[in-house]
């Protein structure tokens, strides 16, 4: 969650800093800090609390050097403080770290019997004590770099700088992203590409064990045994515009009022609309992919997605948070339309449950950033079990796009807010046109039955814009939300997901107590938390599960539960339970988690607003 920027140039690194760490702020983040040359040295500010707390002390600071570091801090390691804010500084050298350090016990116990004192409670300060170490012999800023790392164990990613060689920055990653931004006679690093957009769009994404080392306007990279080797930039079409609020009051609502466009930009690439054809083009399977299922000749048989498709059988999908609960939609889709077995896996716990992975099967992973720690090691070791792997991401040239062996994208445009919105449902229309691919790469799909749904998901952007309209509703009906123990969210079949993800987004956003559960199983404990304190929200579209889903719900109401309903259309059964009632336009099944996605987060984003004034 920390933000990092460094920057060499010729602008002033105090407001380039400051600007980048801003556009940093959606992470979340208890303390601030930067070091900046002057008079040559690195001067540390730090502060605790938000941002605009480090600006007041940097108002009444000069910097006459070209060069710093900044950070955001997210605790791990010592509580929030200005203390264990970054960055951290030891004889001259000064770093700024995002991740954890696995065995930091074992460093410090080891440093604390050399006679070292420590400045902080953080994991990231020894990284500094070591390098300052080191650099007393080699009195080089790069060999120290290379030299520590063996020694460090975990995930990190870190910019460090040293007094007496004021023109360089080194960098080295394991885990968290790391970018270099390759300017015009400037160069900028930062935990991600928001922070310095504005200044070039010339990119480099550093791997895993690699070093950078930038001295004035040049670079190099090295590899885990200190070889140079070869990289060049990427350019990519971000633009600092589209990262501005454009009105809105936050980052999150613009997003929301941003998905029936991110669902028409992530179906527009992938639909033949002449022909009116799902046509997944540009996945990347190579020969080798088509072959590894196969073991034929790719000279004798083409190696197009269609094939690879009809070959797999058995599907994985592996994602965190919200991207897992836009796989477990993803499961319903592709085991109904292409009769393919499909299990869904938190990363985390795929990574370390020794999974059997079987001969033939496609692992799909989402990961919005492409770039989630636990879902890069999930793919990893899926490609070493040697199953076929596919990414679903937002970000092009990310880890996880980059390591897998074929690519979709959700071309959901930046997505600011921490909590995910619109590439939520970018990744719902990419997991159709998927399913709808495998079902006709396995002849599971009519030509009839192909232009109905791909019809169905065209006119769905134009329905999410009437369901936007609940904004005003939650907007005056938040106040009262707030006063209630918890929230309960409800759903069956592929609505069962989406009532997870709506508690999600409450506990991420308003922090109250929430859970999602499959309506079918209230009687198995829920029910005993009901009454009239308890809010029940209910997402009940019209749909084979609507019946049961009623009597889920009048139980519910039996016990005193106060009811949001939402349900298709002027559905009285609904209306008569619950105390509010919220329509959403008659759709096929597979197109309803796209409706119902926006009033769970609105709900969200109101009561939370709420709380906060």
């Amino acid at each position: 969650m920390c933000g990092i920027v460094g920057y060499w140039g010729p602008h002033s690194p105090k407001d380039v800093i400051i600007q980048g760490l801003k556009k940093l702020e959606y992470r979340g983040y208890d303390s601030a800090g930067v070091a900046i040359l002057d008079h040559d040295n690195f001067k540390v500010v730090r502060a605790s609390g938000k941002l605009s707390e480090l600006q007041k002390k940097l108002d009444h600071e000069n910097f006459d050097g070209h060069v710093g570091i900044g950070h955001t801090r997210w605790a791990t390691h010592g509580v929030p403080s200005e203390r264990n804010a970054h960055p951290h500084s030891v004889e001259g050298v000064s770093l700024v770290h995002n991740g954890i350090i696995e065995n930091y016990q074992e460093i410090k116990e080891k440093l604390s019997q050399e006679g070292v004192q420590f400045s902080s409670d953080t994991d990231s300060e020894l990284v500094a004590h070591l390098i300052a170490r080191d650099i007393t012999k080699s009195k080089d800023l790069l060999k120290s770099v290379q030299n520590i790392l063996p020694k460090l164990r975990g995930a990190y990613s870190i910019v460090v700088v040293w007094k007496n060689q004021p023109d360089t920055l080194v960098a080295f990653k394991n885990g968290p992203p790391l970018i270099l931004g390759v300017g015009e006679k400037e160069m900028l690093i930062a935990s991600d590409v928001q922070a310095i957009v504005e200044y070039t769009k010339n990119i480099l994404y550093l791997e895993d064990f690699e070093t950078v080392e930038v001295r004035g306007s040049q670079f190099r990279v090295f590899d885990s045994s200190g070889k140079v080797i070869t990289r060049k930039p990427h350019l990519i079409e971000w633009s600092s515009k589209v990262i501005e609020k454009a009105g809105f009051d936050t980052f999150m609502l613009k997003e929301i009022f941003e998905e029936p466009r991110a669902v028409a930009n992530a179906l527009a690439p992938h639909i033949d609309l002449e022909k009116m054809q799902v046509q997944l083009t540009g996945i990347g399977f190579s020969a080798d992919t088509y072959e590894q299922l196969t073991q034929l000749d790719f000279k004798k048989d083409s190696a197009k997605s269609v094939q690879v498709f009809r070959e797999i059988e058995r599907v994985f999908i592996i994602a965190c948070g919200t991207s897992f609960y836009a796989g477990q939609v993803g499961e319903y889709l592709i085991e109904n339309f292409a009769k393919l077995p499909v299990e869904v896996d938190i990363a985390s716990e795929f990574r370390y449950r020794d999974p059997v992975i079987p001969k033939n099967s496609m692992v799909i992973v989402v990961s919005q950033s492409g770039e989630t720690a636990d879902t890069l090691a999930a793919l990893r070791l899926a490609k070493q079990s040697g199953a076929i792997t596919l990414s679903i991401t937002n970000v092009k040239h990310s880890s996880i796009d980059r390591e897998a062996q074929g690519h979709l994208y959700l071309n959901a445009g930046t997505e600011v807010g921490v909590a995910s919105t619109k590439a939520f449902v970018a990744t719902l229309a990419i997991f159709n046109l998927l399913a709808l691919h495998i079902a006709k790469s396995r002849d599971q799909l009519t030509e009839h039955q192909e232009k109905h749904n791909l019809q169905a998901l065209l006119a769905a952007p134009s329905q999410m814009e009437g369901v936007l309209s609940y904004d005003k509703f939650f907007n005056e009906a938040a106040k009262h939300f707030k006063s209630f123990k918890g929230l309960l969210y409800m759903g069956r079949g592929i609505s069962y997901p989406l009532a997870m993800e709506g508690a999600l987004k409450l506990k991420e956003l308003a922090y109250m107590h929430a859970e999602g559960y499959a309506a079918g199983e209230m009687k198995h404990g829920p029910l005993a938390l009901i009454d009239e304190r308890m809010l029940i929200v209910m997402v009940a579209p019209q749909d084979k599960h609507f019946e049961k889903t009623l009597s889920n719900l009048q139980e519910a109401k039996a016990r005193g539960g106060k009811i949001i309903s939402i349900g298709t259309g002027e559905c009285r059964e609904l209306k008569d339970l619950s105390e509010y009632y919220l329509s959403l336009p008659k759709a096929d099944w597979f197109v309803n988690p796209l409706l119902e996605v926006i009033p769970l987060q609105l709900l969200a984003y109101h009561v939370a607003r709420t709380l906060q004034n």
